[in-house]
């Protein structure tokens, strides 16, 4: 009778076994389909390189299919502590490329130093800020972070912290 006993109490705690890591697996599983997949993760960071931008230069990259403006400022722009990113000793503007007032893109005249909207004459200063017409608000700051002289776009680094914080 203690044979039978003990044979059904392992046969029981051998069952309880393989229920608990048939459990433990598909938690895992579950856990895997609610994380977002690797290439909608990639799709969130974009890396650029600032070193090879000259003074003066406008460069437009899409992040998130949102045009992104970097001005690399040279010693006749404005400079903005409150809004600059300042990357080996250089002073940048980064900002979303759409005007806050109703999403037009705006160009950039180096000659005027302002982003300028054609759709309702809205216009920006170098550093990003409405100084002119309907525009309620400046060019939105896009989340950064520094790594060395890149720009990783998608990423709250400090920086971009400490920038929010003051605006």
């Amino acid at each position: 009778m203690a044979t039978s006993e003990s044979r059904r109490s392992f046969i029981g705690l051998s069952f309880g076994a393989v229920a608990a890591v048939g459990g433990a697996f598909s938690l895992v599983a579950m856990k895997k389909t609610w994380d977002p997949l690797p290439s909608v993760r990639a799709a969130g960071f974009t890396t650029v390189d600032l070193s090879p931008m000259q003074e003066g230069e406008l460069r437009t990259i899409e992040w998130r299919k949102k045009p992104i403006f970097i001005l690399k400022k040279d010693a006749n722009m404005a400079k903005d502590e409150k809004r600059d990113v300042i990357v080996d000793n250089a002073a940048y503007t980064v900002v979303i490329g759409l005007c806050t007032h109703l999403g037009c893109i705006p160009a950039f005249a180096p000659s005027e130093g302002l982003f300028k909207c054609a759709c309702h004459g809205g216009e920006f200063d170098v550093s990003g800020k409405n100084v002119f017409g309907p525009p309620p608000r400046p060019l939105d700051i896009p989340p950064f972070k520094i790594d060395g002289t890149k720009l990783v776009l998608g990423e709250e680094g400090p920086e971009y912290q400490k920038m929010i914080a003051e605006v």
